[in-house]
């Protein structure tokens, strides 16, 4: 895996035990988030902020500092609030493998030669769910037979057209830079709360 990517999944508080000459699939099983990911357009609609800050408004009045950590701590723990953010993940999809828990799974729905045109790798094809969300797509992708297994791209595909309808979303390294880092999210929140007591 690039060094670029390596840094973007620190700069997002992830953790990989992975060594230098991991293959992709090893990569990606030996990644982990205990949080999860907000994307920058969160910027755009910040859910739950305000929610949070009438729960805590006199701890922003006495002690903004603890108020801010106290913020991330609730943000960035392992829950599933629907605040619009997405969610790490790292299971092996192997549809088109025999012998495999999930072989035969998208039978009569889609094949091989069907993502051809979208998916580049070898066959057997083979993926690993890397992230899903609340949004649209709700899955993302990547097949582990990348001919770019350092910098693979990542696909989209929603549960109602699992697979029958697949997007490419672009490389790893541009998936991971949609998304915040504690630093940038807080940096959102404050400016959230001071525009908000502003208009008061």
């Amino acid at each position: 895996m690039t060094p670029e990517i390596r840094q973007q999944l620190h700069r997002l508080g992830g953790t990989t035990t992975a060594g230098p000459t991991a293959t992709l699939a090893e990569f990606l099983q030996a990644t982990t988030f205990s949080h999860p990911l907000y994307p920058r357009s969160y910027a755009e609609q910040p859910s739950g902020l305000d929610e949070f800050y009438q729960r805590h408004s006199a701890l922003y009045s006495t002690n903004a500092t603890a108020f801010y950590e106290a913020l991330l701590q609730h943000f960035f723990s392992n829950h599933e609030l629907p605040y619009g953010q997405d969610f790490f993940r790292n299971f092996r999809f192997t549809p088109f493998t025999p012998n495999t828990p999930d072989f035969g799974e998208l039978e009569g729905l889609v094949t091989p030669n069907d993502l051809r045109p979208i998916v580049a790798g070898t066959d057997p094809l083979e993926f690993s769910c890397i992230c899903y969300s609340y949004g649209f797509p709700d899955h993302y992708f990547v097949c582990l037979s990348d001919p770019r297994p350092h910098n693979p791209t990542v696909y989209g595909t929603d549960h109602e057209v699992f697979f029958e309808e697949l997007t490419v979303v672009g490389s790893l390294q541009d998936f991971l830079d949609r998304y915040l880092s504690k630093e940038e999210f807080l940096r959102i929140a404050q400016q959230h709360f001071t525009s908000r007591n502003a208009a008061n």
